[in-house]
Formats: C-alpha cells, sequence, structure tokens
C-alpha cells in the first residue's frame, strides 16, 4: 500500500485549519459566513422532518408489534438481512387455546360449542391484524425508513461537506485579512533611518514576501469561494426534495389510514356475527343491534383516499339478560304493519350482502335494486327497504342511495 506523506500532511493541516476556525467562531474571535435566511428555513425544515419522521416511525412500530422483544429480533433479522420467521398473533394463539379446550371438554357441551365459536372468531381476528400489520409495514414504515436511511444521509452527508467548505472559506478569508495587515504594515514603517543596509533589504524582501502571501490568499479565497457556492447550490436542491418528501409521505399516510379502517371494519364485523351467533345459541346473552349502524363490511371496495374515507362509528354493544325487560326489543317492528309514505320513497343500490339479524331486518344481497324511506320518529341510521313483496328494516351504510 502506498504512503503518500505530502498528502497526509495537507490532509492534517485542512484538519487542523477548520479546527481552528471552529474554535474561533466559538470563542467569538473570528467572523464567521452566514447562510441567507431562505436556505436556514430550509435547515430547519429537514431538520424538523427528520426528527418527526423518525418519532412517527418507532411509535407506529410499536403500535404493529407492543412486544419489545420481537422488535429487537425483527431489527436484528433486518440488519443481518435474513427473512423473519412468521410469528402467531395473540389473537390466532388464542383460538388455538380455545379450540384445544373445546376438545378436551367436549365439542358437543355448550361450553365446549361456544369456545369452538369464539375461537373460529379470534382466530379471524388475528388473521385480520397479521394482514394489517404486513401492508402497514410495506406501505407505511418501509417509505419512512427509506427516507431515514437513504434521503436524509444524502442530505446530512451534503451538509457536512458544506459546512467543510465554510469553515476553509472563513479560513481563508482570515489568512488573507491577516497577510493585508502585515503587508501594509511592512510597507507603512520601512527601516530608512538604518545605518546598516543589510536590516533595509530584510525589511523590503519581508514586504514583498507579505505581497506574495496576500497574492496567494486571494487565489485560494477565490477557489474556496466557488467551491463554497456549488456545494451551496447542491445542498439547497436536496433541502428543497423535503417538500417532495412531505407529499410521499403524505400519500402513505392515507394508505396506512385506509389499512386501519379496514383492519377495524374487519373486527366489528367479526365480532357483531360472532355476537348474533352466541346470542341465538346460548339463549343467555343477547346484543342490542337495534340501536346501531354498522359500518361496511370487510369485502367493501377501498376508499380512494383517507380524507374521503366513511367514518366508521362506535357501536355501543347493550346486553340484555334474559329475565330483564328490554324496551327496545318490546317495540320490534312489525313490517306487515308499515305503510309507505305518499311521498319521499326511493331508489337504492345495496352495496354489500347484509343478513338480517331478525324478523324486522331485510336481509340484503349486494348489487341488487330496492325501494327505501323513512318513518317519523324512526333511528336515522336505518330505513324501511322493500323488494317486491318483502319489507324490513335495512341499514343505511349498506346501501346507495340514487336520486
Amino acid at each position: 500500500m502506498d504512503f503518500n506523506v505530502k498528502k497526509l500532511a495537507s490532509d492534517a493541516g485542512v484538519f487542523f485549519s477548520r479546527a481552528m476556525q471552529f474554535t474561533e467562531e466559538k470563542l467569538g474571535q473570528a467572523e464567521k459566513t452566514e447562510l441567507d435566511a431562505h436556505f436556514e428555513n430550509l435547515l430547519a425544515r429537514a431538520d424538523s422532518t427528520k426528527n418527526w419522521t423518525e418519532k412517527i416511525l418507532r411509535q407506529t412500530e410499536v403500535l404493529l408489534q407492543p412486544n419489545p422483544s420481537a422488535r429487537v429480533e425483527e431489527f436484528l433479522y433486518e440488519k443481518l438481512d435474513r427473512k423473519v420467521p412468521s410469528r402467531v398473533t395473540n389473537g390466532e394463539l388464542l383460538a388455538q387455546y380455545m379450540t384445544e379446550a373445546a376438545n378436551d371438554f367436549g365439542p358437543g357441551t355448550p361450553y365446549g360449542k361456544t369456545l369452538i365459536k369464539v375461537g373460529e372468531t379470534q382466530r379471524r381476528l388475528g388473521a385480520a391484524e397479521r394482514d394489517f400489520i404486513h401492508s402497514a409495514s410495506i406501505n407505511f414504515l418501509t417509505p419512512l425508513r427509506n427516507f431515514l436511511e437513504g434521503d436524509w444521509r444524502t442530505i446530512s452527508k451534503e451538509r457536512r461537506i458544506l459546512q467543510n467548505c465554510r469553515l476553509d472559506l472563513d479560513a481563508c478569508k482570515a489568512r488573507l485579512k491577516k497577510a493585508k495587515a502585515a503587508e501594509a504594515k511592512a510597507a507603512a514603517v520601512p527601516d530608512f533611518q538604518e545605518t546598516r543596509p543589510r536590516n533595509y533589504i530584510l525589511s523590503a524582501s519581508a514586504s514583498a514576501l507579505w505581497s506574495d502571501e496576500v497574492e496567494k490568499a486571494e487565489h485560494e479565497l477565490r477557489l474556496t469561494q466557488t467551491e463554497f457556492d456549488r456545494q451551496a447550490e447542491v445542498t439547497r436542491l436536496l433541502l428543497e426534495g423535503i417538500s417532495s418528501t412531505h407529499v410521499n409521505h403524505l400519500r402513505c399516510l392515507h394508505e396506512f389510514v385506509e389499512s386501519q379502517t379496514n383492519y377495524y371494519a374487519q373486527c366489528y364485523q367479526y365480532m357483531l356475527d360472532l355476537q348474533k351467533q352466541l346470542g341465538r345459541f346460548s339463549g343467555t346473552f343477547v346484543g342490542n343491534a337495534e340501536s346501531t349502524s354498522p359500518p361496511p363490511a370487510a369485502t367493501s371496495p377501498p376508499a380512494v383516499g383517507a380524507a374521503t374515507l366513511p367514518a366508521v362509528p362506535t357501536i355501543p354493544v347493550v346486553p340484555t339478560i334474559v329475565g330483564v325487560p328490554n324496551t327496545v326489543a318490546e317495540s320490534v317492528l312489525n313490517p306487515n304493519e308499515v305503510k309507505p309514505p305518499a311521498s319521499g320513497t326511493r331508489k337504492a343500490r345495496v352495496l354489500y350482502d347484509y343478513e338480517a339479524a331478525d324478523s324486522s331486518e331485510l336481509a340484503l344481497l349486494a348489487d341488487e335494486m330496492i325501494t327505501v324511506y323513512s318513518l317519523p320518529g324512526m333511528d336515522p341510521d336505518w330505513l324501511i327497504g322493500e323488494r317486491g313483496n318483502q319489507k324490513g328494516k335495512v341499514p343505511v351504510t349498506y346501501l346507495e342511495l340514487l336520486s
């Protein structure tokens, strides 16, 4: 390996010059080239983007994987460029235990049958969670991580180069200033009174040497100024690219919200189906779904963007214990007694399949056309639907109302 002593000495000299300039700036003993206000705003915006991206990334990882040991394991596998082993979700593990318990207690017993039903729902919830984690990781975490490990590293590298160029520029300015001051001093006080010619010759030589030093410092200043301006432009272009990063992260955020909405809609639908099954199966605990408005089913088409996503309402489930009167249950709608209003009926297209919970509701099939209307005092989340001679309540969220 070649060992270039001159290059090593030159690099050491540059490093020492930068260190001296940086120290003197901190002590207030040297001038510092200031960047323009727009450039400083770009720097502050970039730093803020980096800091908040890191925090959002870390907290999203905690949301998707609350177990810190599992996160460390996944991090190590990622750094070793190895595939992360498949991990069973908590819901799937609970489903496995419930199924094994049902087989032990007897799948034909009431307790065993209920364990099997609840376990199957837990398995579906675990699978939905796995899909949500996978989708969020690809569509949200990966772009944030790519920014921090790619674009931000490039920006940081160019900023360090710009900082070094600025230190070199200010060091050249300081050397030129000192050289000009020494040249002026040597030219202003020549020792003409010396009786020995040798001293006069030395004084004239010193003036000439300082003139050469000034020319050399001016040449270095021009070079460092050019390099600084070029690097400042490169860094400015990279910093202005932060706006494109925000647009990309905004799109990823929309996809994350869409995935999370679909996940919670699936979970709600699974639990609603389980509640209906347990209500019909055990006869001891039923949910009051009369006053709720179910969200779109898991098979609903994805929304275009987060700004247009339908709100998924919080669904209160009011339990009813057998033997206790329920005012809602007492006022069950009798479709045969309902008369359509003289005006106000509309056509509606069914968006998703819907299974009627009781005789007061009307089962729906996707893409079919029905007639709907509302009655005074009726829950706004429900309408009366008619299909031929069939009539019953239908949820508004499952319909597309046509004019």
